[in-house]
């Protein structure tokens, strides 16, 4: 009897206490309906990477977001290996590819003799990271240690679609005066100050009720976020002359961090498919021989 009571003063204060939860705060619905996102090829059963989408991704990750975010569980070899973003039919073009990116890096490791020594890195060697440990990360980024990438896309709800829409979310430059945001649309009035060193995000979860000034049932959605935004139209230029839109470059990192977060998910649908289509034949051939075992007995 205790126990039921428990079970319903505990539903009882969900049904009160969530709707203040939800108004105390929270990240913006990732599908609004008013703005757009990817449809992102690697989704459903059948679904890939968007090889070419995957090598801009790769770009667009070396040249801005190395930078403050590791990647520590991705090797080089993994960009050729099969259902890699440079794997090809030619393996000699693959192998020099990967080599040549790993060789733009060096790290350093201890000789015969006892002495550290930098060698140029090789297609077996982790990507490098920006700072030696977490303190230092810290130091470089206001006390914030930038998150690891490898497997970012399983970590966070959404996916790929929360990069995207975490990229494409700050607001622009010309809403922002003297680090306030002015807000004036059909549901929020008001103004909201960004403290120093952390900026305004709607899809960053988080909550703004200390620096809104404006009608406290209708603050905005989202937090501040320690990261700038990195992303403005022509930040990269693309080798195969896409146009670097913030929204292709959001887009293309998105679906790259994806790949790393699963870099076997194509062989793992494909193999899953062969599986599915084995046991259905198997389990037609488990039901008609006990149908031909059992023809003639009463059960």
């Amino acid at each position: 009897m205790k126990v039921i009571k428990a079970l319903v003063t505990g539903l009882v204060l969900a049904a009160f206490t969530a709707p203040a939860a939800l108004a105390a705060g929270g990240a913006k619905p990732l599908h609004d309906g008013k703005t757009e996102v990817p449809d992102w090829p690697f989704e459903g059963p059948f679904g890939k990477f968007d090889k070419a989408s995957v090598q801009r991704g790769f770009q667009v990750y070396t040249e801005v977001c190395a930078s403050c975010h590791s990647m520590k569980l991705m090797s080089f070899r993994n960009l050729g290996e099969n259902g890699g973003p440079f794997d090809s039919d030619d393996d000699e073009l693959t192998e020099a590819l990967v080599k040549e990116f790993a060789a733009q890096y060096e790290i350093d490791e201890v000789d015969d003799i006892g002495d550290v020594v930098s060698r140029p890195r090789r297609a077996s060697d982790p990507f490098p990271s920006p700072y030696p440990n977490d303190a230092a990360a810290a130091a470089g980024n206001g006390g914030a240690i930038p998150p690891d990438l490898s497997v970012m896309a399983k970590a966070r709800h959404g996916g790929a679609t929360y990069i995207y829409r975490l990229m494409t979310g700050y607001p622009d430059d010309t809403e922002i005066i003297d680090d306030t945001i002015h807000f004036n649309d059909d549901h929020t009035h008001g103004e909201l100050h960004q403290p120093s060193g952390l900026y305004y995000n709607p899809y960053f979860a988080g909550d703004v009720t200390a620096n809104w000034h404006g009608d406290p049932r209708h603050k905005p959605y989202g937090g501040f976020i320690a990261m700038a935004p990195q992303l403005a139209d022509g930040r990269v230029s693309y080798m195969d002359g896409t146009e670097a839109t913030n929204e292709q470059m959001s887009a293309d990192v998105a679906q790259f961090i994806a790949w790393a977060s699963e870099p076997k998910m194509e062989n793992r649908k494909s193999l899953g498919f062969a599986v599915m289509i084995y046991l259905f034949f198997l389990a037609l051939l488990v039901y008609f021989s006990y149908k031909a075992i059992w023809r003639n007995v009463d059960h």
